[in-house]
């Protein structure tokens, strides 16, 4: 019975060797790849979002106004667009008051500055204050990254 089991076990051994080898592998093997076009506009989206990740920067804002007049609010948002039409106004309502942000800075000297003029213009009865937070960068400033 050893002899035999032994005997079995020797045969699909030296069978699964020859199973192993082919007379074909001398033959270039040739591969179409078939891809599915929504991979390409995937691809698109996915390049767009990593754009829009490269946008933003830790930076900072000026935190100008928090108030329960509108009218007085409204005043101090129009002196800020007119004087600093390059720089944005984030206006928030959290009830009963409103809060205003200003200014995309990357830079905190150039917040400062913008904080000092508006203080030295009176439009703003309170205190300025300068917040660290995430800026959209404005495009000639990305390029200026860019080239870096």
């Amino acid at each position: 019975m050893k002899k035999f089991s032994s005997l079995l076990a020797l045969l699909f051994i030296s069978g699964s060797l020859l199973a192993q080898h082919s007379g074909a592998d001398s033959m270039p093997a040739k591969v179409t790849v078939t891809k599915d076009p929504r991979l390409d506009i995937l691809a698109k989206a996915e390049a767009e979002i990593n754009s829009y990740a490269n946008r933003f920067t830790k930076g900072y804002r000026l935190f100008v106004l928090k108030t329960t007049d509108r009218n007085y609010a409204m005043r101090v948002r129009t002196y800020l667009l007119q004087n600093f039409p390059e720089e944005k106004v984030v206006m928030t309502f959290q009830a009963p008051f409103i809060k205003m942000k200003f200014g995309d800075f990357v830079d905190k000297k150039e917040a400062e500055k913008c904080r000092d003029i508006i203080l030295k213009s009176g439009v703003v009865t309170g205190g300025v204050y300068l917040l660290p937070e995430m800026v959209e960068l404005k495009p000639d400033k990305l390029k200026e990254l860019e080239s870096k």
